[in-house]
């Protein structure tokens, strides 16, 4: 069976792609990745996206965001997409599960990952006291002194979250200014628990059973130091998920998906959003925004090919 539309991620953008297929009636099948709703499901807090005075966490939004998808008829499927053939349509996809699909149409919403730190120890100690989600990890850290690593909204809102259970945390950026939102700023610099590292980069991670010490580097001077830490948070940036579609997807050199205005990609029936393609704004309104794009230039492709075959020349 031929699927109509395809939808590969489960984040804000996978998710409100969703939501406008299925409210078309076009019975859309979400693949999720290897967890729903992507890098959201992992943030403690989300402040500021619309409807939500008091916040809401991320798994909520994306449990919310789930449930309108299926109200309206979406159906969505626990697995990974191992690969795809973009060469001849309908489009096949294989996934982990040993299932596979064929479509018309295919909505890229892959996200993407934290970027890692690529120093020695960080591989050794995962899970051993380095970690990428403090809302998963955090608790662990109860009155211990730990390291969040980076300088941008990401690493800041982290950073506040991990004080409600460590008894410090050291906030280690390369440079001496921060690139985080002002109102971040100010909450970090008036938080008792935080104390900033500035002009460091981590070199290595040292321990014996679990993490103990951050050999520091400050790169203007290339002088060392150590920083004794029982936990290391990394927010250094992200790396799209869209190594599925390389030679298939134009892309550019760091691998982000090419779209047009639309957010049509090179191949005709194959759109791309949230941040597979967006490497500036990162934002989950603005994914979610992506995502209704998608879905709408996906509807009006599948009108054009039912319309041509159809009314075949």
């Amino acid at each position: 069976m031929t699927e109509n539309l395809m939808i590969i991620g489960s984040g804000p953008a996978g998710l409100t792609a969703a939501i406008y297929a299925a409210r078309a009636n076009q019975s859309p099948l979400v693949i999720t990745g290897n967890e729903i709703g992507g890098q959201i499901a992992t943030t403690n807090e989300v402040e500021n996206y619309p409807g939500f005075v008091d916040g809401v966490t991320g798994p909520e939004l994306v449990q919310l965001m789930q449930k309108q998808a299926q109200k309206f008829g979406a159906r969505i499927e626990m697995d990974y997409v191992t690969g795809v053939d973009l060469r001849a349509r309908p489009f096949k996809l294989e996934t982990q599960n040993g299932n596979t699909y064929h479509t018309q149409a295919l909505i890229v919403a892959t996200g993407a990952s934290a970027r890692k730190l690529n120093v020695p120890g960080e591989k050794e100690f995962a899970g051993r006291g380095v970690s990428y989600c403090a809302t998963c990890d955090g608790f662990f850290f109860r009155g211990k002194e730990i390291a969040v690593i980076g300088g941008g909204d990401s690493a800041l809102q982290e950073g506040l979250f991990l004080t409600k259970f460590a008894s410090k945390v050291h906030i280690i950026h390369r440079r001496d200014q921060l690139r985080a939102q002002p109102i971040l700023q100010d909450r970090a610099r008036n938080d008792p628990k935080i104390n900033f590292v500035w002009n460091s980069v981590v070199k290595e991670i040292q321990g014996s059973a679990k993490v103990e010490t951050l050999v520091l580097e400050n790169p203007r001077t290339h002088a060392l130091a150590e920083l004794p830490t029982q936990g290391v948070f990394v927010y250094v940036g992200h790396t799209p998920n869209t190594q599925l579609f390389q030679g298939q997807l134009a892309m550019d050199a760091e691998g982000y998906i090419q779209v047009d205005a639309r957010l049509h990609t090179n191949v005709p029936g194959v759109f791309a959003a949230g941040e597979a393609h967006d490497h500036v704004f990162r934002q989950a309104v603005i994914s979610a925004g992506y995502g209704c794009m998608a879905e709408m230039e996906a509807e009006k492709f599948l009108a054009e090919l039912a319309h041509t075959s159809s009314h075949p020349v």
